[in-house]
């Protein structure tokens, strides 16, 4: 398949305005037994246009998606806005036992952990509570639906790996179980990271001979066993004799996860939680206990397009629908919409902020804001403007320090070292199966800034 990068850097050493694709990019095309119907690209110097071919194309950007989610973002919530998780109740104290549930209710914090969550539980056990006389009831109202994970059929053949998780406004660890596996000639030895109350751990994977460093030919897909209040992960498939590596996994439901986490936790602090765990929402009359709050938006940012995160680039993109900045919070709710989901209305808002910005929105699909999608599509034009508004916006610094510089960090790390991009290109890649993409900011050898596009 064509390096995009390559095509990019190509592209970008044209200086002159043209339609066409040059002459290079025509040939490494050819190399690769395609025309160049197959692409669709863009060169922006400031507003002049430096190269356009079939520019103003829709086509699927995968995960140069994640530019759009991440400036909207910016621009909309602003640099202070966080994420923030809490603990409420309305039940009273008394000699230790609170007595009604306890709530913990998400606010699309992208930092929850099992350490957070252990802090704020030392947070109660600090206040004098002891016994959670009720139950354990988990609030992830702030999104609609609450569960956008729920039926949906899995994007592809891995939905175990961590692209693939669907965000809520409650997502502990990102809902993943480290496993670690060790074996020998004989056996297999498993351990689980973190631990969880009431999940264990066990193998069925059939020990080979093979190369231990291509152990993931003989993965598959693990199964979340049930029996009675017990639950047990299983792997499956093969592994090589002597062999040790490591994997992290989603295969447990979010509310067994929690549970169990939280359980273990409570009970390590010297704490006892009598009820059950379920759904649902704080009562409105519901007293703040202990909170989180995620680092501020433009380190979520960066953390979202250097590696390119699709659970934080999709969490963002939800925020846009449900949060609005806070000077004294960070963030706060917005009001309900009847009958209106939270995609609905982030979808909304970034056609409104691309009207606002002199951009048509005609042919923008966004199905979650990350480019984990076969659907999402977005025109080199619409993109490139997006990236010229960037350059112009409040927030540029924080935008563009966000993005994969070429040669240095984040998925351009190992990608046109030697070149003279190498340390001074930004560019935020994409790769399907059927696609690849780049998009980004290129300076030309007078140090001026291009706005570079491309979809293959």
């Amino acid at each position: 398949m064509l390096r995009p990068l390559v095509l990019a850097a190509a592209l970008v050493s044209c200086f002159s305005a043209r339609a066409q694709l040059p002459e290079p990019v025509t040939r490494l095309l050819a190399e690769q037994g395609m025309t160049p119907a197959s692409v669709s690209a863009l060169v922006l110097r400031g507003d002049q246009v430096v190269m356009a071919h079939l520019a103003e194309r829709p086509m699927q950007p995968a995960s140069t998606m994640k530019l759009v989610t991440t400036l909207v973002s910016l621009e909309h919530l602003g640099p202070v806005f966080r994420g923030r998780t809490e603990l409420l109740t309305n039940g009273d104290v008394h000699n230790g036992v609170l007595k009604g549930d306890l709530v913990l209710r998400g606010g699309a914090d992208a930092d929850l952990s099992g350490e957070v969550l252990e802090g704020m539980l030392r947070t109660l056990h600090n206040a004098g509570i002891k016994r959670i006389a009720g139950n354990l009831v988990l609030d992830r109202s702030l999104f609609n639906p609450a569960r956008g994970d729920v039926g949906l059929p899995p994007f592809d053949e891995s939905p175990e790996a961590y692209y693939n998780v669907i965000p809520d406004a409650l997502l502990v660890n990102k809902n993943m179980l480290q496993v670690d596996m060790r074996s020998t000639d004989q056996r297999m030895q498993l351990d689980m990271q973190p631990a969880l109350a009431g999940v264990t751990i066990a193998s069925n994977m059939r020990l080979i001979d093979a190369d231990c460093t291509k152990w993931e030919d003989g993965w598959k897909l693990p199964q979340a066993v049930r029996s009675g209040s017990k639950l047990k992960v299983v792997l499956e498939g093969t592994y090589p004799k002597n062999c040790a590596r490591s994997n992290s996994i989603n295969v447990l439901d979010r509310d067994d996860y929690i549970d169990g986490l939280l359980r273990l936790k409570w009970k390590q602090l010297g704490g006892r939680l009598d009820g059950k765990t379920l759904a649902g929402t704080a009562p409105f009359d519901a007293r703040l206990l202990a909170e989180h709050r995620a680092r501020a938006l433009p380190e979520v940012v960066r953390d979202t397009n250097k590696p390119s995160d699709n659970a934080l680039a999709r969490t963002l993109f939800l925020s846009l629908g449900a949060l609005e900045a806070d000077p004294v919070l960070g963030s706060r709710p917005l009001p309900p919409v009847a009958d209106q989901t939270t995609y609905t209305r982030a979808d909304a808002t970034v056609r409104n902020w691309m009207r606002a910005h002199g951009i048509d929105d005609s042919g923008l699909v966004m199905e979650n804001g990350s480019g984990l999608s076969r659907i999402e599509r977005i025109s080199p034009v619409q993109m490139g403007s997006l990236l010229r508004a960037g350059l112009r916006s409040n927030w540029a610094p924080e935008f563009m320090a966000s993005m994969p510089i070429a040669g240095t960090d984040g998925t351009m790390r190992r990608r046109l070292n030697g070149s003279p991009a190498a340390g001074r290109a930004r560019l935020k890649t994409g790769t399907l199966r059927n696609v690849v993409a780049v998009a980004g900011y290129v300076p030309d050898a007078n140090g001026v800034q291009n706005v570079v596009v491309a979809m293959v």
